[in-house]
């Protein structure tokens, strides 16, 4: 009863208005702090990995990086043959326009398409990559301009600034319709939970308070670890699922106490017995998501450390929101509530009965029989089922999601169809980077010139090239054309005909030069290969911080390497559940996808990261009970029974509530963040409802009182009152 979230627990039970004003104002701090400073946005040299980003590291430092460039299509608006005349004009209007405009660094001369159909200005901006979309809307107003000055023609317009424009507002557009689904489905579950809309509130309103106050403070950590624009994606989703359950799992542990104790304790004595057991299990949850989640960092990418501090930031807000918030909002509803039975029963009425009794009913104890009668044939049968689910993973291909692959519901999209459709031979550009002392230029020219010519002979690229040297004639480049998609097996062969047959040949023969190719392609194959190479040192760190923070929490080694088994098999089975769903086609029209064949890059990482860190929310409530009971002196196969039983409402509950938010995420057009929603809905549905009920019962149930190996509950119980700890603490009683 002196631990730290109980003595939190007690200051805020015996002071709930400060605790609540301290709280509104913290929220109100986080928000103010983080939209005065701002959010610090990864640039693009934050991004390079590999080959591909050496090499663009080359070019940029010789001012010779590729510039973020928009293309206007001029077609006939009848879809018939294009006037020539009218078009050209246009295009002169166009490119005079663009030129004034502040942010364009070069218009290139118009391009007419082989079918003479369709005329092509392209237009390069300045400055970064990444900060181009930020700049699109003045050349897009110039071109509607025009546009209205040439009504009988079509201008379109398209690029990677727009396109990643459009991608932000359909994300934006698809977080709102998620927020939508997730918060009325949220509140109902809770209401079947409480029958109260003012406890059902609670956790929702917690959720949302800690979801603002960790938006503000990821401005802030933003200065330290820059935010790859998914910081507020992985907020929004793990914050309302974290946020309500740890929530949940004190609120509904604080009804049960009260429900058991009849009116006998006061509010605040039942706070802080909430706080000595489900307090307790909300901190050791969080650190564990902490621990597990940091563990991306070691990935070396941007947008994994822009996941891992966007989880970590909420995390840590949603349990000081259950430590603080909470208790002062549950002393303030208890004290309410005992007013009004006291005045119901000076009034002669009977007293309502508050639910939340040890849990468990007919449906729990259905679902436990299994494991109860038979461990282990539920044991073999269930892991059995597991294993079969992990057998697609065999068939896993992880590709970087290309361009090609967003949604054409974005206009830019569209209008990038055709733009493919009418220039075939633009559609990829390789840049080939050369850097070597500036006495060797010549030798450098004349070898990039061998590989233009080289490519020019191969279908596999398109002819056309162009080659530049910087002003210190230290670095050159080349620039390639491929007739493919960017996500075609042709372009990435170009790539690697580039890489392992042209430049070893022509640029590697010359001493001291160094070379690579960046470009989109490069891009998308160096990314997966990098992350590969960092797979087995996250994984590692992941499986021994998840065995230490089990093992610290539960003073078990056997339960620690139970915990890791359990963990790894949830998540493999359902990662192959992923494979099942989105590498085929069957279930496109069920869930409104277009399958590229493959999963995202950074999907199974995620996957197991958060994953490892959201089990550990079920496994520290579920075995927290099962101990506490031990603990008491029951025995361990009661204990393990009477533990599942006790917490089966709220880790269904839980789970309800993280599948609804994961699952909304399968509704967005992102074809990445469906395949994540998908991916966390299935593990949290396959870890609460068959690795809690099936597998965790019936090992514990074998194992016996080894499951505590090398600490002894029952040893502890049998010593005395003066030495074990008491399922229930004394404290005030009234």
């Amino acid at each position: 009863m002196n631990s730290l979230s109980v003595r939190v627990a007690r200051w805020s039970a015996r002071h709930p208005w400060r605790a609540i004003a301290g709280w509104l104002v913290f929220v109100a701090l986080c928000l103010a702090v983080g939209s005065a400073v701002g959010t610090n946005s990864a640039k693009t040299a934050d991004y390079r990995v590999g080959e591909a980003g050496r090499a663009e590291a080359l070019a940029a430092e010789a001012h010779l990086e590729r510039r973020a460039a928009e293309q206007v299509l001029i077609s006939a608006r009848s879809g018939g043959a294009l006037d020539q005349g009218a078009a050209r004009a246009a295009a002169d209007d166009l490119s005079d326009r663009m030129r004034r405009l502040p942010d364009v660094a070069e218009v290139a001369d118009p391009l007419l398409s082989g079918d003479r159909r369709t005329l092509m200005v392209e237009v390069a901006l300045k400055g970064e990559e990444r900060d181009a979309k930020d700049k699109v809307d003045a050349l897009v107003a110039q071109t509607a301009a025009v546009q209205k000055s040439h009504p009988g023609l079509l201008l379109e317009e398209t690029g990677s600034p727009s396109v990643s424009k459009g991608v932000d507002q359909q994300r934006s557009d698809d977080l709102a319709l998620s927020e939508a689904i997730t918060l009325p489905v949220t509140l109902l579950t809770l209401l079947v939970v409480f029958g109260s809309v003012t406890m059902a509130g609670v956790p929702l309103l917690l959720a949302l308070s800690s979801i603002a106050a960790a938006v503000g403070l990821s401005m802030v950590v933003s200065h330290v670890s820059p935010d790859a624009g998914v910081g507020t994606n992985v907020i929004l989703m793990i914050g309302l699922a974290v946020g309500v359950d740890y929530t949940l799992f004190y609120l509904k542990r604080e009804r049960e106490e009260r429900a058991r104790s009849g009116g006998r304790l006061s509010s605040e004595a039942l706070v802080e017995l909430a706080a000595a057991t489900s307090g307790r299990a909300v901190v050791v949850s969080g650190v564990a998501v902490v621990a597990s989640t940091a563990t991306l960092y070691l990935a070396s990418d941007v947008i994994f450390s822009s996941l891992a501090t966007g989880t970590i930031v909420v995390v840590l807000v949603s349990v000081a929101s259950s430590l603080t918030a909470l208790p002062a909002l549950l002393v303030r509803l208890g004290r309410r509530a005992e007013r009004r039975a006291l005045r119901r029963a000076e009034r002669g009425k009977p007293v309502r009965r508050m639910r939340g009794g040890t849990g468990g009913g007919r449906v729990w104890s259905a679902l436990l029989r299994p494991a109860v009668r038979h461990p282990l044939a539920t044991l073999c049968v269930s892991v059995v089922a597991l294993l079969a689910l992990v057998v697609p993973l065999a068939g896993l291909k992880i590709t970087e999601m290309s361009r090609d692959t967003h949604s054409r519901d974005i206009p830019a999209m569209r209008v990038y169809d055709r733009l493919n459709e009418a220039f075939p031979e633009r559609r990829v550009t390789h840049q080939v980077v050369v850097r070597a002392e500036a006495a060797r230029s010549g030798e450098v020219s004349a070898a990039l010139r061998e590989v233009a010519g080289r490519a020019e002979a191969d279908p596999l690229f398109s002819g056309a090239s162009r080659i530049r040297t910087s002003a210190d004639d230290r670095t050159s480049t080349l620039e390639l054309k491929v007739p493919y998609l960017g996500n075609s097996d042709e372009a990435y062969d170009s790539l690697d005909r580039l890489r392992d047959g042209f430049l070893p040949a022509t640029v590697g023969r010359i001493a001291g030069a160094e070379y690579g190719v960046s470009g989109d392609v490069a891009r998308y194959a160096d990314y997966p290969a990098h992350q590969n190479g960092k797979l087995p040192l996250v994984l590692g760190a992941l499986l021994l911080v998840t065995f230490a923070m089990t093992v610290y929490a539960f003073r078990s080694v056997v339960l620690g390497l139970l915990g890791v088994a359990l963990n790894l098999l949830s998540a493999a089975a359902a990662l192959g559940l992923l494979v099942l769903v989105f590498q085929g086609t069957w279930a496109e029209g069920l869930l409104d996808f277009r399958s590229t064949g493959s999963i995202g890059s950074r999907v199974p990482l995620f996957l197991f990261v958060i994953l490892f860190g959201l089990s550990m929310d079920y496994q520290v409530f579920v075995v927290s009970r099962i101990r506490e009971a031990a603990l008491a002196g029951v025995p361990t196969r009661q204990a393990v029974l009477d533990g599942i039983r006790s917490s089966a409402s709220v880790v269904t509950s839980a789970a309800v509530v993280m599948t609804t938010v994961f699952a909304s995420f399968v509704f967005l057009h992102i074809i990445e963040m469906k395949q994540i929603g998908f991916v966390l809905a299935a593990a949290v549905l396959i870890d609460a409802f068959v690795v809690r009920v099936m597998v965790l019962p019936a090992a514990m149930l074998l194992l016996g009182e080894a499951s505590w190996w090398p600490s002894r509950p029952g040893r502890e119980a049998a010593a005395g009152p003066e030495k074990k700890s008491p399922a229930r603490p004394a404290v005030d009683v009234r």
